[in-house]
């Protein structure tokens, strides 16, 4: 293993490492020894690459917006309209949220413990949901008087929200939640015409 490799595989680790120390103990309470100790690394091996535990929480937050925009811009295995596209991006979301430690410690640190950095994941979020929304109405596939704004305000609170509650309960971010939701809103917002073809409990490929 190459220097540079050993150096990246040390970093991956100890942004682990804090996340899960962050999700566990919350970010005040934190020590650099417990995470530099999850990462089984030293206390000076940390400090070469993260300069405090402020950085180490930037690292984690930026770690969680890079998987968000990655997942937001994989293209579907199959041409799907915005509304299918939508449905199946929440899930993936959802998934995340469930399922990746550093994508929910991240989450919650920017949203919990107050501006840091310009980086705003929830904003990053409803403009991923805003875009499909937009495309939705263009392509005809909303009900009439239903505003792709409003849409993806519902759909990022509702998200959000999800994410909030499974902080006591885990079981608010399985599949079936999020598929109720959906059950509940396409027949006041997906046009005739686009409601049959749609599958709100489709698995998409994470």
């Amino acid at each position: 293993m190459s220097k540079q490799e050993r150096a990246t595989r040390t970093r991956n680790a100890l942004i682990l490492s804090a996340a899960q120390l962050f999700e566990r103990s919350g970010y005040t309470q934190a020590s650099l020894d417990e995470i530099s100790s999850g990462a089984r690394v030293s206390r000076g091996a940390l400090h070469f690459h993260f300069e405090n535990k402020a950085a180490l929480a930037d690292a984690v937050e930026q770690a969680a917006a890079h998987t968000l925009r990655t997942t937001a811009h994989t293209p579907p295995p199959d041409p799907t309209s915005a509304v299918q596209a939508l449905m199946d991006l929440s899930h993936r979301m959802v998934h995340l949220l469930h399922h990746d430690i550093v994508v929910r410690a991240g989450f919650r640190l920017n949203c919990d413990t107050g501006p840091r950095t310009p980086l705003d994941l929830r904003q990053e979020w409803h403009t991923c949901v805003h875009q499909l929304t937009t495309r939705a109405a263009d392509e005809h596939a909303l009900a009439p008087g239903i505003s792709p704004d409003s849409l993806a305000a519902t759909i990022v609170a509702t998200t959000t929200g999800l994410e909030v509650l499974s902080r006591a309960n885990r079981s608010w971010l399985s599949p079936s939640s999020l598929t109720s939701f959906w059950q509940l809103l396409l027949p006041t917002v997906a046009s005739p015409p686009t409601l049959p073809t749609l599958q709100p409990n489709r698995t998409p490929t994470h």
